[in-house]
């Protein structure tokens, strides 16, 4: 009876199987549709990410802390992001994409829930650092890289770069209406508008989101043949922590690791945290620097997918190298665009910038792929991490220059200089034999 049910299954997933329905079909591949899921999940996790460069201002004013310690807690949450996201790959593989997805968006919910009643610093750094750094590190990136690992054989630079698109557009659109609520309503409504946008998520994780395609009788998308969903993996943390001791035997780890955190320490932890502040020590209202944070975003969306699809077709350490020259060059000239008013060679920074925000996202994964094989998910989860602690240090110690000198000057100049240093060692990250044979059969 099981064989014949198996045998007449078969002609179903072969149609599905093929991109695109090539073979007499035009269905829609199930894998994009859970790439879809996955997309608005990214994007309703990215709310609370909008949100503490708002509010760096407004709770130095209610609480007089400051911007150093108000900084430590976004540095603890930008450390969790990354330092989570290897475990939580290792558990999606144990207990499933929806569980932990569904368990993360709640926890970021709590947390952010929580800032509403907060009266001192140590709560600050439980409810923003802790937990929803926990929350948002179990929907890092790591998360993107499973959905496209388990569900695409094909165009999976492409769907890299829309899934990592997929956070800039939460900034897109929660960064205008978070401003506005913070300046008209005060932050404790803006903290209460990310809670509910995370747990507006849940349903459509647990009703709509597959953990494999064999779930439902189908062929990762452009795979030759169907693959059985494997057996959960136990031992999560055990075989996160082997997978690392063994990735740092090895030299492309540690350039890809090291790369990954001045990628962190110019964005997440400069740019995202800093920017509008910075703007506003110059006299710029922050509804206006959070709206070009804003359209940042709207240009990393298309950066970072024309980044994906320039991965599946030229070569990925070039491309990082040339990402990381152009990003340390526009930020040597930002100290001399901040001013009162939005002029244009500030939107010209700004569209530069965005373009280039996550584009380093696609080439990478796709050396831990060709390095790491079937544990490039994981290995990807500890590469994030190093860019996470970069931004956290930068998110800190940009609060604490700040303090002292009165001014981000320092900390611009700094992470241009450090994106140089990036350009560098991209280019000597050597390539893995398989990648060379790959190469010289293609020719």
């Amino acid at each position: 009876m099981t064989q014949t049910t198996e045998t007449a299954a078969a002609p179903a997933t072969a149609a599905e199987g093929t991109p695109s329905g090539r073979k007499g079909t035009h269905r829609v591949h199930r894998a994009w549709f859970v790439a879809a899921v996955t997309f608005v999940t990214i994007i309703g996790a990215a709310a609370f990410r909008s949100l503490p460069g708002l509010l760096i201002d407004p709770l130095n004013h209610d609480f007089g802390w400051s911007r150093g310690t108000i900084g430590a807690a976004v540095s603890i949450n930008l450390a969790l992001y990354g330092l989570t996201a290897p475990f939580a790959a290792a558990l999606m593989d144990r207990f499933g994409i929806r569980r932990v997805v569904a368990a993360a968006l709640t926890v970021i919910a709590l947390g952010s829930g929580l800032t509403v009643w907060m009266t001192a610093a140590w709560q600050l750094l439980l409810c923003w650092g802790l937990l929803v750094g926990l929350g948002t590190g179990s929907m890092a990136l790591a998360f993107a890289a499973t959905v496209t690992n388990r569900w695409f054989t094909e165009r999976r630079g492409l769907v890299t770069g829309i899934l990592t698109a997929a956070s800039a557009s939460g900034q897109l659109i929660f960064l205008p209406l978070l401003s506005w609520i913070v300046e008209k309503h005060g932050w404790r409504p803006a903290s209460v508008t990310v809670a509910l946008a995370a747990l507006a998520v849940v349903p459509f994780v647990w009703l709509l989101l597959r953990d494999h395609p064999a779930d439902v009788g189908v062929r990762p998308y452009g795979a030759p043949e169907f693959v059985p969903k494997p057996e959960p993996v136990p031992g999560a943390a055990r075989r996160t922590v082997t997978v690392l001791l063994s990735a740092v035997r090895t030299g492309p780890f540690w350039l890809l690791a090291g790369t990954f955190a001045i990628c962190g320490a110019s964005t997440n932890g400069l740019i995202q945290t800093h920017f509008v502040p910075a703007a506003h020590d110059h006299g710029m209202p922050i509804t206006a620097a959070a709206s070009l944070l804003a359209v940042i975003g709207v240009f990393d969306v298309a950066g970072t997918i024309a980044s994906g699809w320039f991965t599946d077709r030229f070569e990925p350490r070039r491309l990082l190298a040339v990402y990381y020259a152009l990003r340390g060059i526009s930020l040597l000239f930002l100290p001399m665009l901040l001013a009162p008013n939005v002029h244009t060679p500030m939107i010209f920074f700004i569209v530069f910038y965005g373009l280039d925000w996550v584009a380093t996202v696609p080439p990478t994964l796709a050396l831990c792929r060709e390095q790491y094989g079937e544990d490039s998910a994981i290995v990807f989860g500890w590469v994030l991490a190093s860019h996470q602690v970069g931004a956290a240090l930068v998110a800190f110690l940009g609060g604490v220059v700040r303090d002292v000198t009165g001014s981000y000057d320092i900390v611009w100049y700094a992470a241009g200089a450090l994106c140089a240093a990036a350009a560098l060692m991209a280019l000597v990250i050597r390539r893995s034999p398989t990648a060379r044979e790959l190469t010289v059969a293609t020719a």
